[in-house]
């Protein structure tokens, strides 16, 4: 039997940290996390860096749920996080508009809230929920950016978009459309749903070379869809930077690509340290710290000049 002494210390630490305890065994600290997708490989970087930076940290325990992109079991993951009383909850949303009932789940619960990567669609975020993330905007301006001066600033662009739900394929295509729309020789000819997956950039591309559509580049809310249309292109026999297709999220592949030339530009909106960021936000939280509302973490613009910089990443 433990001392009488050791028992209280336990339980004011304990709730000193976090409202409901009950699930904290053997002095741990667990944070639930809830991810849109276990299969993304921008997603699964953002997971192994919050893996990582756990493991670096005493007492703190991961506990991941996959979302497998239904916003119903997202749901659910929240309740059974709040139900077991963790420190902490991060998101990854499925569905941006979701956001509020899970906001507002949390914050009754008094349980912290980080969402992370994808922004909540909330009016406000109440204390004790943070947004950790890059400011999909500027990602999106980056890559057109850099697409439309390898253009010469003139030519038909396509745009793979992202899934409809994510807040930031919104954003990351508006982005794209203002750069457009800032010079007068340049225009969008095609704009189409990829749901960020590799396989629907392959189909969406092949459609439109198919179709005989004149396009001088393809801007795509992320990288899997950008190969996908790169995949494409080779199948068809279309040689390397005839048409010049852009990505967003610097990941592994997209950088092989960059470094064969397939590839025109990607971004880089730090996976690491958005899982980094997102961990601590919530342990910080949970001890009762004070935070903003958004912890940004800036994008930085990859080419083929400076792509090796970001292979360690």
């Amino acid at each position: 039997m433990k001392p009488f002494r050791t028992v209280i210390l336990a339980a004011v630490a304990c709730g000193l940290l976090v409202p409901g305890c009950r699930s904290q065994s053997r002095g741990d600290v667990t944070i639930g996390v809830s991810m849109a997708h276990f299969d993304d490989n921008f997603l699964s970087m953002l997971r192994n860096a919050m893996t990582d930076h756990a493991r670096t940290i005493p007492g703190v325990r991961l506990q991941f749920d996959d979302g497998q992109g239904d916003v119903g079991r997202q749901l659910s993951h929240v309740q059974n996080f709040i139900a077991q009383g963790v420190a902490a909850i991060i998101v990854n949303t499925v569905d941006s508009a979701a956001t509020p009932k899970m906001t507002r789940l949390a914050s009754e619960a008094r349980i912290p809230l980080v969402y992370v990567n994808r922004q909540p669609s909330d009016a406000a975020l109440p204390d004790k929920v943070v947004f950790v993330g890059s400011d999909e905007i500027e990602g999106g301006t980056l890559e057109m950016e850099e697409l439309a001066r390898q253009m010469n600033y003139r030519g038909n662009v396509a745009i793979m978009v992202g899934e409809l739900a994510s807040n930031g394929a919104r954003l990351r295509t508006k982005a794209v459309e203002d750069v457009v729309a800032k010079y007068p020789e340049m225009r969008i000819v095609e704009k189409q749903v990829g749901n960020f997956q590799r396989e629907r950039g392959l189909d969406l591309m092949n459609n439109w070379l198919t179709a005989g559509r004149s396009i001088n580049a393809v801007a795509s809310n992320n990288d899997e869809m950008a190969i996908g249309a790169i995949m494409a292109m080779q199948q068809a026999a279309v040689p390397p930077g005839k048409i010049l297709v852009g990505g967003i999220d610097a990941t592994p592949d997209a950088l092989a690509e960059l470094a064969k030339g397939t590839l025109a530009v990607t971004v880089f909106p730090d996976a690491r340290g958005q899982g980094t960021g997102a961990v601590d936000a919530a342990i910080k939280l949970a001890k009762g710290e004070k935070l903003g509302s958004n912890v940004w973490v800036p994008f930085q613009l990859v080419t083929r000049s400076n792509y090796q910089t970001f292979l360690k990443q």
